[in-house]
């Protein structure tokens, strides 16, 4: 296997700016990409496969030029390439949730979400490898920076897409981990609006109350450009001039991430940029908050597969399996105490950052560096916890650790507090430019 780096960044903005100026057609748009699309995706196997894709899409870019001959009547999204997950409806294809089940149990109306990139101008390039139904059983998807790694999952499809030029946005979600963590395995932006922010009506569901909608493009400057697109009164204020207070979660918390000193490399930078930085004990309770998650998430993937695991067990992959069959243990008891733990989670973050003066909680996005293989997508302690909350999350990139692999910084506000979560994301992702 080679290990050689195809990372390449495909910006929203310059290409839109680009198209939006007539001095590209969105026909050579598609062509540059045909021709990258050729050359690095039998490699990266980021796409479930499509007869014909490129010229469906040509065919739906001159349907798209045609109802906007306009340029200034054009919408925020035009010709942008918009690659999905492929657990999110969309009309046209057929929703396989990275199973082997019959895809018929799965069909319904296109994801709202995908509706609305679709009304914002973005064209759908195609759908994303998923694990199986976004859990842990990986697909053949490889890490862009290196053909040896895991790209991360369950997004695994999403963040290699962006991270090898094939797309300016794409679709994922995360129920522990799987957003923030593909996109810092990636080396780009993953960003998990807060709990129910975006709507989840179209997508197979695993945990009705984990399940979050996410982003991943280039940088912070093409994720504001999306949600301003696509998310309801979302305010693209200018950055405040006060740089936010930030702190760390210390204790058994951190004690999981096993890059350490990169983290402190980390820190290091953002303090010579100016920023403050809290050290702030947190989640002493780890293990409690994790068996609780668990106990969510595994209690309502057995609820949402009932019919389908009585009659098709045997087709499910063992780690999936595993989890529905420890769901079939979750009392309905244990199931309403996880969802009121959730809530209590939050209000008890809340009240650290009032006291603390906290605006902005920074981790590591992932323990460490992408694993190398594909048997496994890595571990999502870094962000169960955040997750478990509904707290709004965005991975920056923060330079590299071993093997010249990326690393990710994790950034987690206030419930509700998005904006400002990207707006101050902006100034820490600078603070890590080369």
């Amino acid at each position: 296997m080679t290990t050689h780096s195809i990372f390449h960044r495909a910006s929203l903005a310059a290409d839109m700016r680009i198209v939006g100026r007539g001095e590209l057609s969105l026909d050579q748009l598609i062509d540059s990409f045909e021709i990258r699309f050729k050359s690095v995706e039998p490699t990266v196997e980021a796409f479930l496969s499509e007869a014909d894709r490129f010229g469906r899409l040509r065919r739906d870019a001159d349907s798209l030029a045609a109802q906007y001959p306009d340029p200034a009547s054009r919408p925020p999204l035009y010709g942008a390439l918009l690659a999905v997950k492929d657990i999110f409806h969309v009309d046209g294809y057929t929703t396989r949730a990275g199973s082997r089940l019959p895809p018929s149990l799965f069909a319904g109306a296109e994801a709202n979400v995908v509706t609305r990139l679709k009304k914002a101008g973005a064209l759908v390039i195609g759908k994303t490898v998923t694990t199986e139904f976004a859990y842990f059983e990986p697909g053949p998807t490889r890490n862009p920076h290196n053909l040896a790694h895991s790209p991360g999952g369950s997004s695994s499809g999403s963040a290699a897409a962006i991270a090898a030029g094939l797309a300016h946005i794409t679709l994922g979600t995360q129920t522990v981990g799987s957003v923030i963590r593909p996109a810092a395995y990636c080396g780009l932006v993953g960003f998990k609006p807060s709990f129910g922010r975006v709507d989840t009506a179209g997508l197979v569901l695993f945990s009705p109350s984990a399940d979050h909608v996410g982003f991943f493009t280039s940088d912070i400057a093409d994720m504001q450009v999306v949600c301003a697109a696509v998310i309801d009164n979302w305010n693209n204020r200018p950055a405040p001039e006060k740089r936010p207070v930030l702190a760390l979660p210390v204790g058994a918390y951190l004690e999981q991430s096993t890059a350490l000193d990169c983290l402190e490399a980390q820190l290091d930078a953002l303090e010579a940029a100016g920023y403050e930085i809290k050290r702030v004990p947190l989640f002493h309770n780890i293990a409690t908050i994790d068996a609780c998650h668990q106990d969510l998430i595994a209690g309502e993937l057995a609820l949402q597969h009932r019919e389908w695991f009585a009659r098709y067990s045997g087709r499910y992959r063992p780690r999936t399996a595993a989890l529905i069959q420890h769901g079939q243990t979750v009392s309905p008891q244990r199931l309403k105490a996880a969802r009121e733990h959730q809530l209590k989670l939050r209000e008890r973050l809340h009240v650290v950052m009032e006291a603390e003066g906290i605006d902005l909680w920074i981790c590591p996005s992932a323990p460490d560096v992408a694993p190398r293989g594909l048997g496994a997508t890595g571990s999502p302690a870094m962000n169960m916890p955040w997750t478990h909350a509904g707290l709004p999350a965005v991975s920056v990139p923060a330079r590299r650790g071993k093997l010249g692999l990326p690393l990710g910084l994790q950034l987690v506000s206030r419930f509700g507090k998005d904006e400002a979560l990207l707006r101050w994301a902006g100034g820490i992702e600078s603070a890590f430019k080369d």
